[in-house]
């Protein structure tokens, strides 16, 4: 009796050893694998949304915190008419709700519905101001975000440039089915139109790391090694690099030299390929 069960310890212990190395090499597999084109995309797309929230949540505090409030009513913002602020303000802190509705167009060009939701501190003498930013049912063209931001928004930097430090953790979720998280630290500099109060000539750059992560399991970290340019007239980067890592295979995606297009260049290996940037 005692042999038989010494036996299907053993059976059972070989078993599990084999199940853990076979899940263990499966993971290592999908983590070393070169980066699919594929996942860049993704990623790229994933970035647009998270850049469409930073803008939306930066204009709707100016807005909030604007000295002369008439006249930025009566200014040519990027937040569409369509979307609806409330707030809920006490002595020291302050509750914004941007509501989009069921459907609701941005400036870009992108579908938003549901809520961003605000908190931050009150204090109008500050030169820095943190704003938790979390989300309720909110989607952008179809994909949902949920996660939170932390903003660092300061007024001047040390170039003189309004700039946003956003911390953020958040998931994608694609109406396929697809699913991706980001975490990571992304830095806005207002580095043009911050003199005209109008959204057309305002110019972004951006740097950060981050690291992003599919539902399959692939994990990549992504370095913005020459700034981005977001022009808010255009809805795509047009210029600037970023690298992804990993386990030793990379890829560099260049944003091109400027122009407001969807074009981008993918090199892995040596080999440079055009891509096509989501919205």
């Amino acid at each position: 009796m005692k042999i038989e069960n010494l036996f299907k310890i053993t059976v059972t212990t070989i078993g599990l050893s084999i199940l853990f190395t076979a899940c263990q090499d499966s993971s290592d597999a999908v983590n070393s694998q070169a980066i699919a084109t594929a996942d860049v995309q993704i990623e790229a797309e994933a970035n647009n949304i998270t850049d469409d929230v930073l803008v939306m949540v930066d204009e709707t505090y100016a807005q909030q915190e604007f000295a002369n409030k008439s006249e930025m009513d009566h200014l040519n913002r990027w937040m569409p008419d369509c979307a609806t602020v409330t707030q809920v303000v006490t002595n020291t802190t302050k509750d914004i709700t941007i509501d989009f509705g069921s459907a609701c167009v941005l400036k870009n060009g992108n579908t938003v519905s549901g809520k961003i939701l605000m908190h931050y501190v009150s204090d109008p003498v500050a030169l820095t101001r943190s704003i938790n930013v979390s989300f309720d049912n909110f989607y952008n063209n179809q994909r949902k975000i949920e996660g939170q931001h932390t903003i660092l928004r300061e007024l001047s930097n040390s170039n003189g440039n309004p700039q946003a430090t956003n911390t953020e953790s958040i998931t994608i979720t694609w109406p396929d089915g697809t699913v991706a998280s980001k975490n990571g630290t992304k830095i806005h500099e207002l580095i043009a139109g911050s003199d005209t109060m109008v959204w057309g000539d305002d110019v972004l750059s951006i740097t950060g790391n981050w690291t992003f992560t599919r539902k399959n399991g692939s994990v990549h970290t992504t370095t913005i090694t020459t700034a981005l340019r977001k022009e808010l007239a255009c809805r795509y980067i047009v210029s600037g690099v970023v690298s992804l890592e990993n386990n030793g295979q990379s890829a560099v995606l260049n944003y091109g030299d400027g122009s407001c297009d969807d074009l981008a260049t993918l090199t892995k290996d040596g080999v440079d390929e055009i891509i096509h940037l989501r919205k």
